[in-house]
């Protein structure tokens, strides 16, 4: 980075720990510690934009085991004074406490707006946006209502989080009949919304279709950033007044 220019801040989505064989994601904690290089070194943030694991569940005094390497490289960003935003995905269900008040990372949920370096985004998992879907609306209300979560943490843990699992294979093997819609769910969404309001850059993940598509009128783009599960490595980078979606 020159003198006078503004760090990098970066996205990512979908990498769906806990989800794959042990291989898997051994390679993928190795090729996230070497995005987190790259960011310690050039970056000022991370946004990660929801499904970071495949299923999440806190409790008072635990955390689920087999992410403590990953849990770990989070940690450290903060200490190299990088922001962590964390943004809810449909399988991260219910953030909690513990990334705001234990390893300094900022949580969201839904969708949520920025301005950076002149250029206003707005970003989002993409669970839940725009038409149809209401299956899953219905589900994510029920998953993440007060007293249903209240009533989740009072289980054995090993039952909480195999319950957890269970709803995360149910929210994967749920498909609207409509795919072709569902795959354009989230762009036509940002296409009504670029004719409601000035943005430059709509960012989300969710439906695993990596791109950038250029929106109607021309001042704003679409962009996803596709999924770790399928072999490739995607992330987002906004640097110099330009928005790049790379590979590792």
């Amino acid at each position: 980075m020159k003198k006078g220019e503004m760090p990098a801040i970066f996205f990512i989505s979908d990498l769906h720990f806990g989800l794959q064989d042990e291989k898997s994601e051994q390679l993928k904690i190795e090729n996230l510690e070497r995005l987190f290089a790259i960011i310690k070194a050039e970056g000022r943030s991370l946004y990660m934009l929801g499904d970071i694991f495949d299923y999440w569940m806190e409790f008072r005094h635990l955390i689920p085991k087999g992410f403590t390497r990953f849990l770990y490289l989070l940690s450290d960003l903060v200490r190299h004074n990088i922001e962590v935003v964390y943004v809810a995905g449909n399988h991260d269900f219910y953030l909690g406490r513990y990334f705001d008040e234990e390893l300094g990372i900022k949580t969201m949920y839904g969708l949520n707006e920025m301005l950076y370096d002149g250029r206003k985004f707005i970003f989002a998992h993409g669970d839940g946006l725009g038409n149809g879907d209401l299956g899953y609306k219905l589900f994510a209300r029920l998953v993440r209502n007060r007293f249903n979560l209240a009533l989740l943490s009072g289980f054995h843990p090993d039952l909480a989080i195999g319950l957890m699992k269970m709803l995360s294979q149910l929210s994967r093997k749920h498909k609207p009949a409509d795919r072709v819609f569902e795959i354009d769910r989230l762009l036509n969404f940002a296409e009504s919304l670029a004719a409601e309001k000035d943005f430059d850059y709509f960012i989300c993940g969710h439906n695993h279709v990596k791109g950038v598509r250029e929106l109607s009128g021309g001042a704003s783009r679409y962009v996803n950033l596709g999924t770790w599960i399928d072999g490739s490595l995607p992330y987002g980078v906004f640097y110099n007044g330009i928005f790049q979606l790379k590979e590792l």
